[in-house]
């Protein structure tokens, strides 16, 4: 058993963990081809992000999938390359929505330089995916298309939040479907497609990719409360400090305050009152507020949800014939399910 990739996930076929690794790697050099400009500057901003690392979940899946076919098909390596490839875009885009000073243990972009370079970059970036997209025939164009709408309006979605009748939690997992769940069912169906496995496959690998990407984003929301700046790459409780409303924050929101849970009154208070950034006693109030949700049960019942769509993805499997690949994307909804724990 080798673990393949910094979500931790084991493989435990020794000729499909050469394949992931052999994969992995040409991801990398593409990507760096990928992002190279005539200007030096535009070279810098672009590998920015990609040098800072990354879990490459996207490739990974695609890898993954291309097993149901033909892994070595000239389609495979390309389709990985551009769901990383816009993938870093939408980082770049994000951080400045969200006004982030860290992405991956790094300065964000928009911190090291600012939001205009930071938004240009990320355009290159989609520039640079769409150009290899091209080569990869109409239907690969068209699902990226619809993957790219849906990933948008996802993302309008979340900006301007949920309307008066809608249910806040089920905004939220829209929201995540649309941010989310959308790449990552495109990069399976890519993989499959690419590879040219059955059409019944593709179908199974897309509905997986919907349901692992949501439980994935759980999990990173999560980690933004639960992990260190080491661990998660950002300033813990970035979601926190912003406002952006994170599953356990919206469980918690929707149930009556109980005074007999230890913190549950006061973390309200600090909630309802946020963080902004002309108070002097922002910080101090925020580490307590990061503090109580850590303790929460809001936090145990929001890794409940995200063992539950990993199990979801799990089931959705059932139809594939029985392979490493398949051991391999079972063992995909562990490592997402517990990076938590």
């Amino acid at each position: 058993m080798t673990v393949v990739g910094p979500l931790g996930l084991s493989v435990q076929d020794q000729a499909l963990e050469a394949d992931v690794h052999l994969g992995l790697a040409a991801v990398e050099e593409a990507l760096s081809e990928a992002t190279k400009s005539d200007v030096p500057f535009i070279t810098v901003t672009a590998q920015h992000l990609m040098e800072a690392g990354g879990k490459r979940f996207r490739p990974l899946l695609v890898l993954l999938a291309a097993q149901f076919g033909d892994p070595n098909a000239p389609g495979v390596i390309p389709s990985a390359v551009v769901m990383e490839l816009t993938h870093l875009a939408t980082l770049y885009h994000d951080d400045v929505m969200d006004e982030a000073s860290m992405r991956r243990g790094a300065p964000s972009a928009n911190a090291r330089w600012d939001n205009s370079i930071a938004i240009l970059t990320g355009d290159f970036l989609f520039s640079r995916a769409s150009k290899i997209l091209a080569d990869l025939g109409p239907d690969a164009v068209r699902l990226q298309a619809d993957a790219f709408e849906r990933l948008v309006t996802g993302q309008i979605l979340e900006t301007a939040g949920p309307r008066p009748e809608d249910d806040p939690v089920q905004h939220y997992l829209d929201v995540l479907s649309g941010k989310t769940g959308s790449l990552i069912a495109v990069a399976g169906h890519l993989g499959a497609l690419m590879a040219g496995a059955d059409q019944r496959v593709v179908e199974v690998i897309t509905q997986y990719g919907e349901r692992i990407g949501i439980a994935f984003q759980l999990a990173d929301d999560l980690l933004d409360i639960t992990s260190d700046s080491t661990e998660s790459g950002k300033t813990p409780g970035t979601d926190l400090r912003e406002g952006v409303p994170t599953l356990p924050v919206l469980l918690l929101r929707a149930s009556a305050p109980d005074p007999s849970v230890p913190g549950d009154v006061r973390l309200r208070e600090l909630l309802d009152a946020g963080f902004p950034a002309d108070d002097p006693d922002a910080d101090a109030r925020h580490a307590e507020a990061l503090g109580l949700l850590r303790a929460h049960p809001a936090m145990a019942h929001a890794r409940e949800d995200i063992l539950r769509y990993a199990e979801e993805a799990r089931g959705l499997l059932g139809p594939l014939p029985e392979c490493p690949a398949k051991s391999a994307l079972e063992g995909l909804c562990d490592a997402v399910a517990f990076r938590t724990m």
